[in-house]
């Protein structure tokens, strides 16, 4: 591949020079007699190498390094300088210039120089599409879906992350709201300063003042020296409020002046003190429902619904599941040095049919459990929880039943998964308890051991 050098020379001898020695060397060569002329090659979109002698009427090569450093820093640039200047040359080094060549120079330096600096072209373009991305997939690798409502999620996210605008999440439990507000973090421009996340239904109400705001030294007994809170924590980042319906009512007050001034005073302090934060909340409460009731600000409501995103329960958008249910897998069985690799089409397939009332949370907290019970290198049916295989259909059978393949499956088979995901519920229903179980059944406690034996069904793994 033929790449494009830019020879920036006022004596055309010396140009003349340049362009044999590259273009035998089978690059395409640009020729500029000044620095101000080479500025118009400079955004050339191909421009890999620079070759700028470092003497030249008006801008001479170090101004031109340092602006060929600020427009292009992609760009490589050598300075070309005599025996006489090349404390300059070095000091052109400094402001950003890869190597210099000292005249008289023969061919081959020119070349190697050049073919060096063409490696440092390429790493540095490497390095700029890692970074780009890096930035691209930045806390979007744990946003796992492929369905039109999870897609629909990530762009709502791409939408809202640029700005400092307050986002107010909602959803049901174990929606993964949380992830959803560390992945804005991480896509807006505060992504390299803090991340504090607070659950506001997590602190006794009496110590959440001190761990919102900090506090000084003899603010109250055992203060013994001062304290920053979460929020001056969060400066110039982002401070997640889990759960945030759950905040008292005098901290609501406190919090909304925050959102409007900007500004906050440590507990036992008169001191007020400025703060840089983006406000991102999130509840699984109907919050409008709330202040109806008196229980949640209207106009704090307001400052922190500014923006409004919804994280979807998991049963909308089950074609995910599989994808989600391999992804936790992978993780888990690296974390518990498992060699666990994959689900087998019958598990998915009950996976699938779950309602998951839990979730997300719920769905990865099925796949470690089914990991502890799993012998083998994939995850089948029986390695499922029982209120998980019970729960995915009438009966928690197994495999749909359908006629489809005469012969495959006899009408005993049929009837045994019947009767297995039957006892199965009710196992799981009781706890394991047997004897529970059997009154459930209708039958005495000992036919129903009978039949769990029978089919092999394993009290352990039910009740997991």
């Amino acid at each position: 591949m033929k790449r494009t050098v830019l020879v920036v020379d006022d004596e055309a001898n010396m140009q003349a020079v340049m362009r044999m020695v590259l273009e035998g060397a089978g690059h395409e060569v640009l020729v500029a007699d000044s620095g101000e002329a080479a500025l118009a090659h400079i955004q050339n979109p191909n421009l890999d190498v620079v070759l700028s002698d470092l003497k030249m009427p008006g801008m001479g090569g170090e101004a031109f390094v340092i602006r060929c450093r600020k427009d292009r820093p992609d760009v490589p640039v050598i300075i070309v300088t005599a025996h006489g200047t090349i404390r300059s040359a070095v000091k052109s080094i400094h402001d950003g210039a890869a190597d210099y060549l000292t005249k008289p120079f023969e061919p081959e330096q020119v070349e190697i120089a050049v073919h060096n600096a063409i490696k440092l072209r390429d790493i540095l373009r490497e390095n700029a599409q890692l970074k780009a991305a890096v930035s691209e997939s930045r806390g979007t690798k744990r946003l796992v879906g492929e369905s039109r409502v999870a897609q629909q999620l990530l762009e709502e996210i791409r939408r809202v992350a640029p700005y400092k605008t307050g986002v107010l999440i909602t959803g049901e439990s174990g929606t993964g709201k949380e992830l959803v507000a560390r992945t804005i973090h991480e896509l807006s421009p505060r992504h390299d300063h803090a991340w504090v996340a607070i659950n506001c239904s997590a602190i006794p109400h009496d110590l959440m003042e001190s761990e919102l705001f900090g506090y000084v030294k003899g603010a109250f007994t055992g203060a013994n020296q001062n304290r920053p809170g979460r929020l001056e924590q969060a400066q110039g980042g982002t401070l997640f409020l889990d759960e945030i319906g759950d905040l008292d009512a005098s901290l609501q007050a406190k919090l909304l002046r925050v959102l409007q001034e900007r500004e906050f005073s440590p507990v036992g302090s008169n001191q007020l003190r400025t703060v840089d934060v983006r406000f991102i909340a999130a509840t699984n409460r109907d919050l409008k429902e709330y202040v109806r009731e008196g229980k949640f600000r209207e106009d704090l409501l307001y400052r922190l619904d500014v923006y409004s995103i919804v994280a979807p329960p998991l049963r909308t958008r089950r074609e995910d599941i599989p994808l989600l249910a391999q992804t936790f897998l992978r993780e888990l069985a690296t974390e518990m040095d498992k060699k666990v690799t994959a689900f087998t089409p019958a598990a998915l397939e009950i996976l699938e049919r779950y309602g998951w009332p839990g979730n997300i949370r719920e769905l990865r907290n099925t796949v470690e459990r089914s990991l502890l019970s799993c012998r083998g290198q994939t995850i089948d049916v029986e390695d499922l929880p029982g209120a998980i295989v019970a729960g995915s259909g009438p009966a928690g059978n197994v495999e749909r039943f359908s006629l489809n393949k005469p012969g495959e499956k006899n009408l005993d088979h049929w009837l045994e998964e019947v009767e297995r995901g039957a006892i199965l519920e009710a196992l799981s229903q009781c706890k394991g308890v047997q004897a529970h179980a059997a009154k459930r059944l209708g039958v005495s406690e000992r036919s129903l051991w009978h039949r769990i034996k029978k089919l092999n069904i394993q009290i352990n793994r039910v009740i997991n």
